[in-house]
């Protein structure tokens, strides 16, 4: 064999050497799909292994997450910080090479996540970079690859992703599809049976067949075309699962280990000692640091001073943003805090060149918009995405957005909705991306669209989200400073969920970034409420009547306890102090997450059933939140 197939087969057998040592993965699409990695690593990508970072190189999303170890072994072979250590640790607690791609790995671009997540936020970077290079042209000018399965055709996130690209136009994104007709449960056309060139026609994408997915000079010739294309490029390359494997073309190999014998015998056609790679391999696959750093040193001599300036400043954020002054919170009594945050938002976007986003068809609604017109083909400088009805994608885009660098994403959605969102809001959370989601009616007081649009669990399986800041606030004040912690918070997401009714100003100005402050308090506090959002009004109007009657309430606003959680000891103490045991929280949801703060004595006003359709003031009524009631609830509190 050449030295090019000597490096192809080398990157199956340290694949396959890898899984078995764990004893775990999957085989089958590392032995099939490997040249199609050595022609992106080795021939099509440019990359500089020496600085995995450089803001413009091509990124590369490997949708197909379970291939992991074929990707391991190439970036260990491309001159990445993994090593052979490394991929004889594979999927071990604490490696530098778990079971799916993290971003922790050198050279790894995003975590791809459950199956369908990978593609979509290859479209968020693409969107990324077709902005900043209509700004800064000479400091980005760059693809983003992508090697997907069949699985991305049958997941309907990955297939809303692929319908905006192709509307987008996004020409610099280019996939590369390991077609082996086999997924875990048996032969695809068992379950699916579409016509992949002309679903790809009909998003506006340009399609390409390469009938040998180990004919490297047909897949960069494709490639190097699809560069030419005005329209993202699908590069269907007809491979064979587990390729060269006793099991190969079956699923048997898809999702187990090989065994030793197998591996030995893959290794015995290659020659070397186990996880060994031949010298004249190394120094193949050392060409490609060699061209990546004369690439870098190309680019860096021909960027443009100016740009490179404004663009630094993009990346670095460095930006002197006086929150205060945005809006006049004292103009925004009995105002929908969707209302408000779309003001802020407006605000903000004259200020901050880097906020980009939009909403799920719904701006009308949830007021949230991007500035400077539609990002469009025609449009590239747009910060406003018209994201359609695509509620799964839209989140998924936005973590691409923010994993490319230069930008902070913002997307919005009813509150009910985000369900659709929430395996992409997980895995925001889980690469500790700065991504804003901000999500309008927020509760039962949706009213007359009834049950089906009345979220009742969805903030307690969010704040479930570790790394997630959960915020609700009760006013403009407390909506200003959540936009702040959202937009200045590097390393989380951040949930905001505001109403569609309007809310009353509340009378004090607590500090949000601590999650919780006390609105209302008396020498002889006799007990305390806890509120969030809108129920922080309510719960002001109990306990004016609560004084009435000699009992003298605390009222403390909590609009996130992912923030207060985070406090010191003292700091809980003073804001709920532990000798008033007579606690009641009021949140027009499940509010599991309040109950600890309430103790064994303690009680929730809450909702553990569905909504219900109806004027919001009635329902609300029905549900229990009244003053009356919320009064009688306090006084049975022992």
């Amino acid at each position: 064999m050449n030295i090019q197939e000597k490096a192809i087969q080398t990157l199956r057998v340290l694949s396959a050497e890898e899984i078995n040592a764990a004893n775990s993965g999957h085989p089958g699409i590392a032995l099939g799909a490997a040249s199609l990695m050595h022609t992106l690593f080795y021939h099509a990508m440019n990359i500089n292994p020496a600085d995995s970072k450089w803001v413009n190189r091509d990124r590369f999303v490997l949708a197909a997450g379970h291939g992991s170890s074929l990707l391991y072994s190439m970036l260990h072979l491309a001159g990445y910080n993994v090593t052979i250590d490394d991929l004889k640790a594979f999927r071990k607690i604490h490696s530098n090479t778990p079971g799916h791609p993290e971003l922790e790995t050198d050279g790894v671009d995003c975590a791809s996540g459950p199956l369908g997540q990978g593609l979509p936020t290859a479209v968020g970077m693409a969107i990324a970079e077709a902005h900043l290079h209509e700004k800064f042209p000479s400091v980005i000018d760059h693809y983003t690859y992508v090697l997907c399965t069949d699985g991305e055709f049958q997941e309907g996130v990955a297939y809303e992703g692929m319908s905006l690209a192709g509307k987008l136009g996004l020409n610099k994104l280019i996939c590369l599809f390991d077609s082996n007709d086999i997924q875990l449960d048996g032969r695809v056309d068992a379950c699916f049976n579409e016509n992949i060139e002309q679903r790809m026609q009909a998003m506006n994408w340009n399609y390409m067949y390469i009938e040998d997915g180990n004919d490297v000079d047909a897949i960069l010739e494709a490639i190097n075309r699809a560069k030419k294309q005005d329209k993202p490029t699908m590069i269907e390359c007809k491979t064979i699962i587990g390729y060269g494997c006793v099991s190969e073309g079956t699923n048997k190999c898809h999702g187990s280990p090989l065994g030793q014998d197998e591996v030995n015998r893959l290794r015995s056609l290659l020659g070397g000692a186990p996880f060994e790679v031949d010298n004249d391999v190394a120094n193949y696959y050392k060409q490609i640091s060699i061209n990546g750093k004369q690439k870098q040193a190309n680019w860096q001599k021909n960027c443009k001073e100016a740009e490179l300036a404004e663009f630094t400043k993009m990346l670095n954020g460095d930006y002197d943003i006086d929150y205060d002054v945005l809006i006049d919170e004292e103009a925004f009594d009995n105002t929908a805090t969707r209302n408000i945050g779309g003001k802020i938002l407006e605000q903000l976007s004259k200020v901050d060149p880097r906020l980009i986003g939009g909403s799920a068809d719904l701006v009308s609604s949830t007021k949230v918009k991007g500035a400077d017109g539609d990002f469009s083909k025609e449009n590239r400088l747009g910060r406003n995405i018209m994201f359609g009805v695509r509620e799964h994608a839209m989140a998924a885009i936005c973590n691409g957005i923010a994993l490319h660098g230069g930008l902070i994403p913002f997307c919005s959605g009813f509150f009910v909705f985000s369900d659709y969102a929430k395996p992409a809001i997980r895995l925001s959370a889980l690469q500790k991306l700065r991504v804003v989601y901000i999500f309008s009616h927020d509760s039962i007081a949706v009213g007359e669209d009834g049950p089906t649009h009345q979220p009742v669990e969805q903030i307690s399986g969010l704040r479930s989200i570790p790394n997630l800041n959960v915020i609700r606030p009760a006013d403009a004040s407390e909506c200003l400073q959540a936009y702040k912690i959202a937009f200045t918070s590097e390393h989380n997401p951040t949930f905001i969920a505001l109403t569609r009714q309007n809310i009353e100003k509340i009378p004090a100005r607590g500090d949000v970034s601590k999650g919780a402050y006390v609105v209302k308090q008396h020498k002889d506090d006799d007990g305390i409420i806890i509120a969030t959002g809108s129920e922080v009004a309510l719960a002001l109007h109990a306990a004016d009547k609560l004084a009435l009657n000699g009992k003298h309430v605390r009222i403390v606003s909590m609009p996130s306890t992912s923030l207060f959680d985070k406090q010191d000891k003292k700091y809980q103490e003073e804001v709920l102090p532990a000798n008033l045991t007579k606690r009641l929280a009021i949140e027009m949801s499940d509010a599991i997450h309040l109950a600890k703060y309430v103790g064994l004595n303690g009680a929730l006003c809450n909702i553990d059933k569905f909504g219900i359709s109806g004027k919001y003031t009635e329902v609300m009524q029905e549900y229990g939140f009244s003053v009356d009631n919320i009064v009688k609830q306090y006084m049975k509190l022992k």
